[in-house]
C-alpha cells in the first residue's frame, strides 16, 4: 500500500513492533521500517519496548508506505503524534539502524551521535552491545 494509513496504537510488542487498529480493519502487527531493536531477552530489550510504548501507546499513528514481510507483518515508516519513530528509537539509543534494509542514511548519523553520547544501549561498554541480528544468529 503506497497510501498513508491513520491508525491507533493498541499494543507495543517490543522496541520495533506495534499492534495497531486502522478504522474497521482487524488489528495488525507493524514492524517499524529501517530499525532493529534489542530482543526482549537481550540487554536493553525491555527499555527499548518501554521507550516505544511511551511514545506510541494509544497514540494516533501514521503508517506508510506499508509492505508485508515474510511473517505477514506490515512493515512501514511510522510517526506517532507527528514524531518519527525510527529516529526517536535511534536517538534514545534504543535501536540500531538496520543496515540490511536501510534507505534513510541519516539514521546512521543519528546512531553514531547516540553512541558518542552514550545514550541507551550505548552506555554499556563491557561487554559491548550486540546488534539484534547478530544476537539472533548466535542463537
Amino acid at each position: 500500500m503506497d497510501a498513508l494509513l491513520w491508525c491507533v496504537v493498541v499494543g507495543v510488542l517490543d522496541g520495533d513492533t506495534l499492534r495497531v487498529r486502522c478504522g474497521e480493519q482487524p488489528q495488525q502487527v507493524v514492524r517499524i521500517a529501517q530499525i532493529d531493536a534489542p530482543e526482549k531477552r537481550q540487554p536493553f530489550g525491555q527499555r527499548s519496548r518501554e521507550g516505544l510504548s511511551e511514545l506510541c501507546m494509544y497514540a494516533r499513528a501514521e503508517l506508510g508506505p506499508v509492505k508485508r514481510d515474510r511473517y505477514g507483518r506490515w512493515v512501514a515508516d511510522v510517526r506517532c503524534e507527528g514524531r518519527d519513530v525510527a529516529s526517536h528509537q535511534i536517538d534514545a539509543g534504543l535501536a540500531w539502524a538496520y543496515t540490511r534494509y536501510l534507505k534513510r542514511v541519516e539514521l546512521l548519523a543519528r546512531q553514531a551521535q547516540a553512541q558518542r553520547a552514550g545514550r541507551g544501549l550505548w552506555e554499556q561498554t563491557e561487554p559491548p552491545p550486540v546488534a539484534p541480528w547478530e544476537w539472533r544468529r548466535q542463537r
